[in-house]
């Protein structure tokens, strides 16, 4: 029962605690604490006790005598099937639950499958050790409190003991209000709350308990085993999964002394029963999964709150009450080891790359380590990649101004039914875990890092720095940490054959490719990604005789390519319409080409200017254009951007990357490397940002911006600069990337009003990007050269 227990037992009276629910079980545990299995300890001074904290306040609680609390339980399982010890859904249909017979079962499994049920004990702890431990936890050593506490405590220590036999993928937490409820530190917050906002304590208390209510998770075994099994269609269907499991190993001893938190990548619905599932197979605890309220519809939210799925309200402003709520369930999970799941992009990517990181739910962690409740969690960056998804369509379809389905059960039926048709390979890789506390620190949080700081956690000893500066100082420390969490998402993000294709039909504008023209440039992007050694997806089937017919086929019956086979011989290229879902494809590895791309254009600068050092004019480009994708992409700190441009610049030439050569050593290096990328990887976004620029440069910089409808502006406009061939192709007209570059636009002060400056500002952006555009356009022409002096 995690009190102090004493090694010396001989001679101790022992209280046996049963948790039984019948009149069978309890005569299961008086049979079995007389006979051989009972463990070697004192006998027990009295019957075993119904651990029920009313009877324990008047049997045990006002003992003098410091008895061995032991508590025990009658553990049943389903039959074994296939190896395993799951509930299926004929248990359901047979109104049995096998993990909670009734008692008329009960009693028939004892005289026929004693296989079926088994007595476990737990850890026992002495009574002066759980009252002392009651008082270190904050709490009143009443007999009333004591004998709760106890119940908790025995309960929780049963479930562990329970695990041993059934798994740690069926770990559950008991009493979860109650215990946040009966904490001292968090009833002391309810009465600041109710001090400060001037509420009557009483009303406080009954919001907390509300909020607890929607928000805790009541976590069930036989609808956790149900849900699993319905639910793995709509993955196994459509996909095989690749899981690289190799570090589940050092997770999982990590989560014997620390909580995870697992960061996914958010690209499908399916990511989380994907996750689940893998995990599962390896015997992990099923994960807390934060979610949104949006899918408490019946019947997913009820059954997904019994699976571990906690419903945050999407919104809930100046609301203390919750607040704290949330804030305390998320800090007393963590100090249970129970661990954490959520998408920190916010929601599912639009573009299929990863989105720009929200911090709610990452600060709760951090005020968990702050206020001192945790020592440490370690977060886990996730990377799903898929190689076709069903609902791509949709999610493009939304960059453009078509309204969002809300889910509901049409919207479930409908997604089932697409789940149906095959869409190939989804790859799921751990990245290396993150020490919360090492990370925060290392960036500098002042809660972490200062003994003497004015702060608004109440962590601080002192008042040398100012709360407002701490502030500042915590939230970039956490911007760091989410960023080192996207890093190491896109570090295992796989390279997958889709991506690839779409990455070549995407390079050409308007045109169709032959089977051999897409191989050409798919192979030496291949020997890059090999050089690299990029983290591939099956590309393997690009080897095989017919291979990238069957890839180019798959694509074309979903509808991204189109396929005209009337001629001398099949030609392919992406479907009208089809441009954001092709793009999306793509933009699940653009990542791995950026630095690429931005030497090109940097190579490409550096030979057109004439007032300056060539060299040093490329490295300024290489900064520039790394400034202008910072809300595009994660890029590291100045000084290990630059090492890693080195590096690109190694795989061109030996010593390159130490004593650069002149702009035309590596445009010819660049040449016969047999690619270029930066038309291919980074137009859509620079044309994007053109839009942008070229809408605020159209505006009075003294009229406040109405982002909603500057971005439908965008739109709109996008199109008709689509239309008179001023942006290379459809993918670019997209309220994703607009508003990505509007954020730019902000960060670089170009929002601002009644500055005359601002203006002129607009204008230098807008003649920046045209440039740039010139050297993609430029890229491209060479590009195209290449491959006609290869034919």
């Amino acid at each position: 029962m995690t009190g102090d227990e004493h090694d010396d037992t001989e001679g101790v009276p022992v209280v046996v605690v049963a948790a039984t629910t019948t009149r069978i079980e309890r005569d299961l545990i008086d049979r079995w604490l007389r006979s051989d299995d009972a463990p070697t300890i004192s006998p027990t001074t009295t019957p075993a006790l119904p651990l029920d904290s009313r009877v324990l306040e008047t049997e045990l609680v006002t003992r003098t005598d410091d008895p061995l609390v032991l508590p025990v339980r009658v553990v049943w399982f389903p039959a074994e099937r296939d190896g395993a010890r799951r509930v299926r859904f004929s248990d359901a249909l047979a109104l049995t639950n096998p993990r909670n017979p009734n008692r008329f079962l009960q009693k028939w499994l004892v005289g026929r499958s004693p296989d079926r049920h088994r007595v476990v004990v737990a850890e026992p702890a002495r009574l002066d050790d759980l009252r002392a431990r009651l008082v270190e936890d904050g709490g009143d050593p009443d007999p009333a409190s004591l004998s709760r506490y106890i119940t908790h405590r025995a309960v929780v220590a049963l479930e562990r003991a329970e695990r041993a036999v059934i798994g740690d993928r069926y770990k559950v937490p008991r009493l979860v209000a109650e215990q946040i409820m009966d904490s001292a530190a968090f009833r002391k917050r309810l009465d600041a709350i109710a001090v400060e906002h001037r509420l009557p304590r009483d009303d406080v208390e009954a919001r907390a308990r509300t909020a607890l209510g929607e928000l805790v998770a009541v976590q069930s075994r036989l609808v956790t085993d149900l849900f699993t099994q319905a639910m793995r269609p709509l993955h196994s269907s459509a996909w095989t999964v690749h899981a690289d499991t190799s570090g589940l190993t050092r997770l999982r001893e990590l989560n014997r002394t620390h909580p995870l938190v697992f960061l996914p990548s958010h690209r499908s619905y399916a990511d989380a029963f994907v996750l689940g599932d893998i995990l599962a197979n390896n015997d992990f605890p099923g994960n807390h999964l934060m979610g949104g309220a949006n899918l408490t519809f019946w019947p997913i939210g009820p059954i997904a709150r019994r699976t571990g799925t906690v419903f945050i309200r999407r919104s809930f402003g100046e609301d203390a009450v919750y607040k704290a709520s949330l804030e305390e369930y998320f800090a007393f999970l963590l100090s249970k080891r129970f661990n954490l799941e959520w998408y920190f992009e916010g929601g599912r990517t639009r573009t299929g790359k990863l989105r720009i990181p929200r911090y709610g739910l990452l600060n709760y962690v951090a005020n968990a380590l702050r206020r001192k409740r945790v020592d440490d969690a370690m977060l886990v960056p996730v990377s799903i990649t898929y190689e076709g998804l069903a609902e791509v369509a949709a999610v493009a379809a939304e960059q453009t101004g078509t309204a969002k389905k809300p889910e509901g059960l049409t919207w479930l039926a409908r997604y089932a039914r697409n789940q149906q048709r095959r869409a190939g390979n989804v790859y799921v890789r751990f990245g290396e875990p993150l020490s919360m506390r090492a990370s925060l620190t290392a960036a500098g949080d002042p809660d972490l890092t200062d003994t003497d700081t004015e702060t608004d956690t109440g962590t601080g000893t002192g008042t040398t720095v100012p709360a407002s500066d701490a502030r500042d100082r915590r939230r970039k420390a956490l911007q760091k940490v989410a960023f080192e969490i996207a890093v190491g998402i896109n570090r295992n993000t796989p390279v997958t054959v889709n991506c690839l294709v779409t990455l070549a039909l995407l390079g050409v504008r308007d045109r169709a490719l032959t089977v051999s023209e897409v191989r050409a440039v798919v192979a030496p992007v291949r020997r890059y990604l090999d050089r690299r050694d990029v983290p591939q997806g099956t590309l393997r089937v690009l080897d095989v005789e017919g291979g990238l017919e069957q890839v180019l086929a798959s694509l074309t019956d979903v509808g991204v390519v189109t396929t005209y086979a009337g001629g001398v011989e099949p030609v392919y290229s992406i479907q009208r319409g089809q441009h954001l879902v092709a793009a999306f494809y793509r933009n699940s590895g653009v990542h791995w080409f950026v630095n690429r791309a931005i030497l090109e254009l940097s190579a490409l600068h550096a030979r057109s200017v004439t007032d300056t050092d060539p060299v040093t004019a490329g490295w300024e480009r290489c900064k520039d254009l790394r400034d202008l994708l910072k809300f595009e992409f994660f890029f590291p700190d100045r000084d290990t951007f630059e090492a890693e441009m080195r590096d690109e610049l190694e795989l061109l030439g030996t010593g390159w990357g130490q004593r650069p050569p002149g702009p035309d050593a590596v445009l010819s290096a660049l040449v016969e490397t047999g690619f270029f990328m930066s038309h291919r990887t980074l137009r859509s976004f620079f044309d994007a940002q053109l839009v942008v620029a070229e809408r605020l440069t159209a505006r009075d910089p003294a009229l406040e911006i109405d982002r909603s409808a500057f971005l439908e502006e965008c739109v709109a406009v996008g199109q008709q600069m689509l239309l008179q061939g001023r942006l290379y192709g459809p993918e670019s007209v997209s309220s994703e990337l607009f508003a990505a570059a509007l954020e730019l636009a902000r960060n670089r002060g170009l929002l601002d009003r009644d500055d005359e400056a601002v203006a002129e500002k607009r204008r230098v952006f807008a003649a920046q990007l045209l440039a740039v555009g010139e050297h993609v356009e430029l890229a491209e022409s060479l590009d195209v050269s290449n491959r006609k002096a290869e034919r």
